[in-house]
């Protein structure tokens, strides 16, 4: 196993990246040009695409999993390996997670041995090379209709509870893409609720004071995650109005605004009726619903977007719309269980075609090496054919091994800003190499250096014979003279 740490680090600044449309060439192309001494030597490498759907980390269709912990500390049961590792067999490489915490709705302190489950939950899905999104609940929701009082805790007690949680958070990020908001409500989806809502008989209307309370959680949460993950709310209306901003594109993110470390960038969203009716049972708010729609399609390019659908509303949920709309708003992921009577519509190109498109899809087009004396050159043009970008930050890195070590090279580029449908071509000088022929491999591994070195945390691009399972490296099948 190829590890970021056994490697020897050339500095950053050798490296360049340029944000470059290119087309692939049509064959290996060689080109020697004129100068005194050994001549420098172009070669150009073009890729074919694969077909196959790639089990890569952050992005695909999950699995929707949930665990208990009521009064008398029963109803909770672990994450398996063995299972979780037949989800990454089959294509799925995270989970939902929601831990239901009955126990503690009305109960300051969280157990001990509560929190060391759920931390046993986070090494076990690591192991497996799987991620967790998370979501922590008080209350599970019945049949329809529901009815007060729901069961969920109040203010000083969820805030309480997120500051007891932070250092399990914090401590196994590497395998939290993001974090769910929860707390609030039946299923921790913010609306049926005993107190973030002055009238619990009527949850639709909050106050300025009820406002207040739920923007309390949400920069709890953000406080308590690091600067690097993301909180995601179940409306649009949430993140507008815990910021103070309108519907809209005039509201959304803009470019300048994007990852920039601010609360606005660090709140994305998921949707848990997808598809289900001309508002998704609620989750579009806005009159016209067009100003929601048009904030999340601007929005979801730079923060997280996924969730579930919940009810057939042909033609709406069949498949052609359906792919369209996860298209616009940028959808990372959606639950492959649920719901299946939407689902199954799809038929099996449609499900194929979800799994290969949520999320980003990175195609290696072609590769450039120019071999100058004792300072080569490597580019290597990418282009996204998923319907999102990443929305966590990753190393990007070009890895030299001449059999006996390894040189890992640092391109300056943030694959954040790889958006659906464009090439990006980066490249980097290679100074300080040893004499000799370096075979040379792209490399998009975890940021987090207790996954760093794990293949299954890094990005393989949808190519054909590049993949190097071992290792977690894009080879390039070219060769890097150093004279």
């Amino acid at each position: 196993m190829f590890r970021r740490s056994a490697t020897i680090v050339l500095a950053a600044a050798a490296a360049i990246a340029l944000g470059v449309p290119t087309s692939a060439s049509a064959a290996t192309d060689l080109h020697h040009g004129p100068g005194p001494g050994p001549s420098p030597s172009t070669t150009t490498v073009s890729y074919a695409a694969s077909d196959a759907v790639i089990a890569n980390p952050e992005r695909g269709f999950d699995h929707t999993t949930e665990t208990h912990y009521r009064a008398d500390g029963s109803g909770y049961t672990p994450l398996d390996l063995a299972t979780l590792r037949s989800y990454r067999a089959d294509g799925i490489t995270q989970i939902v997670r929601v831990f239901y915490m009955e126990k503690f709705a009305n109960q300051a302190q969280l157990d001990p041995a509560w929190l060391r489950l759920v931390q046993r939950d986070y090494d076990t899905a690591r192991q497996a090379g799987v991620g967790v999104i998370t979501r922590f609940a008080y209350v599970q929701g019945g049949d329809y209709p529901y009815s007060a009082p729901y069961g969920d805790a109040d203010l000083p007690t969820v805030l309480g509870h997120i500051r007891q949680l932070t250092p399990i958070l914090r401590r196994n990020a590497d395998v939290i893409p993001t974090l769910q908001e929860g707390f609030i409500g039946l299923w921790g989806e913010g609306y049926y609720t005993d107190h973030f809502a002055s009238d619990p008989t009527n949850p639709g209307v909050l106050t300025d004071a009820d406002q207040a309370a739920r923007r309390q959680v949400l920069q709890a949460e953000l406080a308590a995650l690091p600067s690097s993950r993301s909180v995601q709310v179940r409306t649009m209306a949430m993140k507008q109005a815990a910021l103070g901003v309108p519907s809209g594109t005039a509201g959304a993110l803009t470019p300048a605004e994007a990852h920039d470390g601010s609360a606005k960038s660090r709140i994305g969203h998921h949707n848990d009726c997808f598809l289900a009716s001309p508002d998704d049972f609620g989750t579009f708010l806005t009159d016209p619903l067009s100003l929601d729609q048009d904030y999340l399609a601007a929005d979801s390019r730079y923060v997280p977007v996924g969730g579930e659908t919940c009810a057939v509303d042909a033609p709406r949920s069949e498949f052609p719309s359906a792919s369209a709309e996860m298209a616009k708003y940028h959808y990372s992921y959606l639950n492959s269980d649920y719901n299946q009577d939407v689902l199954n519509t799809w038929g099996t190109a449609g499900l194929t075609e979800t799994a290969k498109r949520l999320g980003y899809r990175f195609t290696m087009t072609s590769s450039t090496v120019e071999n100058r004396g004792r300072t080569p050159s490597v580019s290597v043009s990418v282009r996204n054919d998923g319907w999102a970008a990443p929305y966590n930050a990753r190393p990007v890195d070009l890895v030299l091994t001449n059999g006996r070590r390894s040189v890992t090279v640092p391109v300056r580029t943030d694959v954040r800003s790889w958006q659906p449908g464009q090439t990006v071509t980066v490249a980097a000088q290679l100074p300080h190499l040893s004499r000799g022929s370096w075979s040379v491999s792209l490399a998009l591994p975890a940021a987090e250096r207790s996954v760093s070195g794990d293949p299954d945390f890094a990005i393989q691009t949808a190519n054909v014979g590049t993949w190097d399972a071992r290792t977690g490296l894009n080879r390039l099948n070219q060769t890097v003279t150093v004279r």
